[in-house]
This record gives structure tokens, C-alpha cells and sequence, in this order.
């Protein structure tokens, strides 16, 4: 175990979160992040009064009288995949039968995250950046907790993270929607107006794409929208089935100076991205070649389709092309609830893409993904008031149905993320949560934490030149075992989420194995198994290979929201997005550990620790604009 000098950093004889609150910004300019720097030989660490997380509730249980009522989901009948935790939901009750866990109202209510955007309530899943807002268009179902009646809620920020509700931007109210508004994309024309493709199911449950625009392109807060009389400008084509047809992608444009879009879809097994010409949005030219396609990956949704710069950290617009410029294929997989990507070179004359690495192509379960949790149908957009690309995804919940209508909402979107390739590897992305992020009020609800770790030298020579160490065989996060399986280099991290007895955590850590060839193979893993003692929800170990090059810490960030753990290895390498639902470490008793369960290394750990508030999410009035009226 650290030393007791080693505790003295984390530790201290008054409670710093017993200040008063009243005064939120003074707060902010008094309160430094913690910084800690000690060696864990082996064993825990408590993090001690700095992390625990304070938030007053009423402790009401539910009624027994309480509303069993659930809504009805349409979405096999639509042909999207709707939420099916099923076999995977009771694996760790041992047996199906077992009666649900009793959630009351304190749990629940403890649940709902406090600076990741979410709606007021019910169940949601192309965003936009336009005079001095940035707008957020999601799907959103206003009637029940559930897949189902499904519009365009809108909300509009000035930072990306306090967010303001506005009326709903759009009502499936025409044939070609009557049966759900459904994911779309907006695209900036040369004059700076803006056009949205959406698709639309129709009263047929045909899955068509449909053009809207803003009513008044001089309204900043694009309130009104109005529908193309021509509508759907797009029907699917032959040989496409008429639930396997949606998703169009922003536009960019072609040397030819068309617009070019793609849309996903899906012939027998294989994933498929058509390629459509248009100059006006209101008729199209199919092209004969597909953008990309890989046998057996089945569906592709949510299709994005976007450069990246080998040689800048900064973002570029979506029509960008040159020497210097590799593309991103990304496709959401609706067999399996991945999003997947890959890099590789597009061809403008022909409408094609090919990756630089077949073996990890698009959707190929080996491949590379955004994101090793729960995380899909991610969209993102060229933000041109600062020169980046940013990147949402969808977040669902890993409870069970009956969970989210007692809570009376579900799922929610992750924290918005920078995105570039890695120009050090030149084989990945990397991802990072903005700074805007920190500049909110310090309280204690919750944590952003960011650590360096450094194995001791000494004990690495040791191990990689003792054959008696045998080498790990091919290791996997997710059957591993989690956490508590030990071995000589890992795994070490921190347990957040955590209560004192630790029957209830999720440890977020690397594991370090030793190949055949002697060198050494990272992972970044994220272990739920514990996480709550709750018997409806999925538990999985996450996680996969990341890429350390020599001379690198090993670094992550964590951010603890309430239900959800972010995690981000080797500066967004490799991204781990969690649902926790515990029903100790709530409230009061949430701790924060810091562990090393290796066997023979000593690690050096050294990080900081910020206490977050609430982004203040709420529905929108004149005052909070500060929109003069027009008359």
C-alpha cells in the first residue's frame, strides 16, 4: 500500500465541500483542482472528503399504486432496431425469472445526469452551428419513455453544454412522416443558407428522404420550419428494400461543383452507402458506384462521411479535399449497436472511398469503433465559428424498459467531442471532451478526472527478461473477467462510483500484457460487473487495445456523470462510454478509489481532480435568449 506521506495530499482535517454554496462564482475562483502524485505498490486507495458526492434528496419510494403502463414500441414495424436488452439483461441474475430489482424514486432520480444533454423527459437520440447558436435537431419521443412517435426536438446552446429547449422543430404531420421524423442532416449552401434532408417513414412505414428549410433564414434561433411541397425528393431505388433506406448525410461538394450526398442501406448482408448528385436538393442523380460497401456487416445507419487533416489539429469543412486530406467512413451497424469507422482516400471523380487497411474496414468486428461501450448512431459537424469538427452520440440506457418508464425518460447524448486524426499514428482518430467543459460552476455532484500512471522501470526490465513470467494470451477487455483478475502489469485505474464496502463500483484502468515477442500490449478497459447490485441491468466489461508509442505515460480522463462514466485513454485513442445504475454509491456514500491489483509492478500515479455542476438545462424564455423581439 502508499505510504501515509503518500495520503496526505488527498486528505484534509475540514471538509472542503462543507462551504457554503450560495455564491457559485466565488466558489468557482476559490476552489482549485486537486493534484495528486504518489506510487501504489499494490492494493486501494480512497480519495478521500474531495470526491464524495453530496446531493440532497427526499429518499420517497415508490407507491405500490404506482402506473405499470408501458407504451407499445413500433419500431420492428418501422424496420429500426428498438431497445432489446433481453438475454443479456438476466445473464447476472442466473435466472429469468427472477423478479425485477425494487428501484424507488431516490435511486432513480439520482440517475439523471446533470451536464450531458438530456430532454425534460420521455426517450431521445444534426447539429448545426448558426449566427452565434449552436443548434442540436434530435429525435425525440414526446409521448412516453419508449421508441415510438418519434419528432425533431430542438434545442440551442452558446457553449455546447448549457442548453435551452425550444418548441419542436418539426411534427410528423404529412403522409411522407406521418409515422416518424427521423435522423437528418443539415448542409451550409455557398449564400450561407441552410438546407435539411431528413428522412421521413410514411404511412406505409416506407423509409423516403424529405428537404426543409428555415422559414426565416434571419431568425437565429431557426424556430419555424418549412417542408418541401415537393416531397420525398428521394424514394428508395430498385433493389432496396422499403425499411432499408434512411439517413442522408451532409452534403459536400464534388469538383464538378454538384452537391453530393450519402445515404445507408443494405443489400442481402452487405452494408452499403449510396451516392446521389443534386445542385438544387430537389432532384437527384443515383450514382452508379457506392461510396463504400463490406459483405456481412448487415444495416448501415446513421452514415458519416467526413476529411480529416494529416497535417493540422484543427477541423475542416465537409467539402475539403487535397494532398494532405484522408476521409472517414463511419457507420452505425444496426445488427450489433456499434458504431464502427475506418480511414482511407476518396476518389471525387467516380463517388468512391477505399480504407488504407481492408482487414479493418468499416463495421468488420476487429475494426475500429468511436467508441468501446454504449455508444451510437454519433453524427458529427464542422463547426466553423472555431475550426473544429465535433462529435455526438447517442447514449442508451442498459436497464431495463420498465426502469425507464418509472423514471419517465431514457437515454441521453454524450459530451461533445473534438475529433482529428491522429497524426502520430496516422491510424486512428483521437477524441477529446472540449476545455469549455471546465469552465463551469464547482460543486460536488460531479468529477472530472485526468491521471498519467508510469510502471517502475526496474519492475518492467524484470518482467520482460523473466521467461518464468510467461507471456498473456490473446487478452480481451470484455472476457477478461474485470478488474479483479490480476496480473504481473495490471490492471490499475481508479474505482469510480464507488460505495466504502466497494460492493458497488466501476473501475476504469489499464491492463498491461506481455506478448510472445516480449513486448508489451496496452488496454483500456471499463468493468461494470459490480457496478450495482441491481439484477435488470447489463453489466459488461468494455474496453480494447490502445496504441502507446515510446516514451508515453500512459494518461486517461474520466468524466462521472451521475449514470454515465466516460472514459478516454492515451488522449482519446480509445473511448469507453458507460451506463451505471448503483443503488449504494448514491448520493452521500459515492466514493472515489484509487488501485493498482498488479503483481509485481509499482505504479506512479499523478492526477487531478475537478468537481463539476450542473450544465442548468431548461426550457428557453425570452430573458435567457436575449433575443430582441421582432416586430
Amino acid at each position: 500500500m502508499a505510504s501515509t506521506e503518500a495520503l496526505l495530499p488527498v486528505t484534509s482535517r475540514q471538509d472542503p465541500l462543507s462551504e457554503s454554496r450560495s455564491d457559485p462564482i466565488t466558489e468557482t475562483r476559490r476552489r482549485r483542482p486537486i493534484k495528486v502524485h504518489l506510487a501504489i505498490y499494490s492494493g486501494l486507495l480512497l480519495i478521500a472528503l474531495y470526491v464524495v458526492l453530496i446531493v440532497k434528496h427526499d429518499g420517497s419510494t415508490t407507491q405500490n399504486g404506482a402506473d405499470k403502463t408501458t407504451t407499445e414500441s413500433r419500431a420492428r414495424l418501422a424496420g429500426v432496431s428498438e431497445k432489446s436488452n433481453d438475454e443479456r439483461l438476466w445473464r447476472f441474475s442466473g435466472d429469468r425469472t427472477t423478479e425485477a430489482f425494487p428501484w424507488n424514486n431516490s435511486m432513480l432520480s439520482w440517475q439523471r445526469t446533470a451536464f450531458h444533454f438530456q430532454p425534460e423527459k420521455n426517450w431521445m437520440n444534426g447539429p448545426l452551428f448558426y449566427k452565434g447558436w449552436y443548434h442540436f435537431f434530435y429525435q425525440y419521443n414526446p409521448n412516453g419513455a419508449l421508441w415510438g412517435d418519434i419528432v425533431w426536438g430542438h434545442a440551442v446552446s452558446k457553449d455546447l453544454i448549457h442548453w435551452l429547449y425550444l418548441p419542436f422543430a418539426m411534427i410528423p404531420d404529412q403522409w411522407y412522416d406521418a409515422n416518424g421524423v427521423w435522423t437528418g442532416s443539415a448542409t451550409f449552401l455557398d449564400d450561407g443558407s441552410i438546407v435539411m434532408l431528413y428522412t421521413g417513414s410514411t404511412d406505409k412505414f416506407v423509409q423516403v428522404q424529405n428537404l426543409a428549410y428555415p422559414e426565416d433564414p434571419s431568425d437565429p434561433l431557426l424556430l419555424k420550419w418549412t417542408k418541401f411541397s415537393g416531397n420525398p425528393v428521394l424514394v428508395p431505388p430498385p433493389g432496396i428494400g422499403a425499411k432499408d433506406f434512411r439517413d442522408p448525410t451532409t452534403a459536400w461538394k464534388t469538383s464538378a461543383g454538384k452537391w453530393r450526398i450519402t445515404i445507408g442501406s443494405k443489400i442481402n448482408r452487405t452494408g452499403i452507402s449510396l451516392v446521389y448528385d443534386t445542385t438544387d436538393f430537389k432532384t437527384y442523380e443515383k450514382l452508379d458506384t457506392l461510396l463504400h460497401q463490406v459483405p456481412n456487416t448487415g444495416m448501415w445507419e446513421c452514415i458519416d462521411f467526413y476529411p480529416v487533416s494529416k497535417t493540422e489539429v484543427n477541423g475542416l469543412d465537409t467539402s475539403v479535399n487535397g494532398r494532405n486530406v484522408k476521409h472517414v467512413v463511419k457507420a452505425s451497424m444496426d445488427d450489433t449497436r456499434i458504431d464502427h469507422y475506418a480511414i482511407g482516400t476518396y476518389y471525387d471523380s467516380n463517388g468512391t472511398w477505399v480504407p488504407d487497411n481492408p482487414s479493418i474496414d468499416v463495421g468488420i468486428s476487429t475494426g475500429l469503433r468511436y467508441d468501446y461501450g454504449k455508444f451510437y448512431a454519433s453524427k458529427t459537424f464542422y463547426d466553423q465559428n472555431k475550426g473544429r469538427r465535433i462529435l455526438w452520440g447517442w447514449i442508451g440506457e442498459s436497464d431495463s424498459e420498465a426502469a425507464d418508464v418509472q423514471k419517465d425518460w431514457s437515454s441521453v447524448q454524450g459530451i461533445p467531442r473534438t475529433v482529428v486524426l491522429d497524426t502520430k499514428t496516422e491510424k486512428n482518430l483521437v477524441q477529446w471532451p472540449e476545455r469549455w467543459f471546465r469552465l463551469m460552476w464547482v460543486l460536488a455532484a460531479q468529477l472530472d478526472i485526468e491521471a498519467e500512471f508510469e510502471i517502475k522501470k526496474e519492475d518492467l526490465e524484470i518482467i520482460l527478461g523473466d521467461n518464468s513470467v510467461e507471456a498473456d494470451g490473446e487478452f480481451s477487455c470484455e472476457t477478461s473477467g474485470g478488474s479483479t483478475v490480476r496480473g504481473a502489469l495490471g490492471p490499475f485505474g481508479f474505482s469510480v462510483l464507488a460505495d466504502q464496502s466497494l460492493s458497488e463500483q466501476t473501475p476504469v484502468y489499464f491492463y498491461v500484457t506481455k506478448g510472445k515477442d516480449s513486448k508489451l500490449k496496452t488496454f483500456f478497459c471499463t468493468d461494470t460487473l459490480r457496478s450495482t447490485m441491481a439484477n435488470d441491468v447489463v453489466k459488461p466489461v468494455y474496453g480494447s487495445f490502445v496504441p502507446v508509442l515510446e516514451g508515453e505515460k500512459l494518461t486517461m480522463r474520466i468524466l462521472v456523470d451521475h449514470s454515465i462514466v466516460e472514459g478516454f485513454g492515451q488522449g482519446g485513442r480509445t473511448c469507453i462510454t458507460s451506463r451505471v445504475y448503483p443503488t449504494k454509491a448514491i448520493y452521500g456514500a459515492t466514493k472515489l478509489f484509487l488501485f493498482n491489483n498488479a503483481i509485481n509492478a509499482t505504479v506512479a500515479a499523478s492526477f487531478k481532480v475537478w468537481q463539476m455542476n450542473s450544465a442548468f438545462i431548461h426550457p428557453y424564455s425570452a430573458e435567457d435568449l436575449s433575443v430582441p423581439s421582432r416586430t
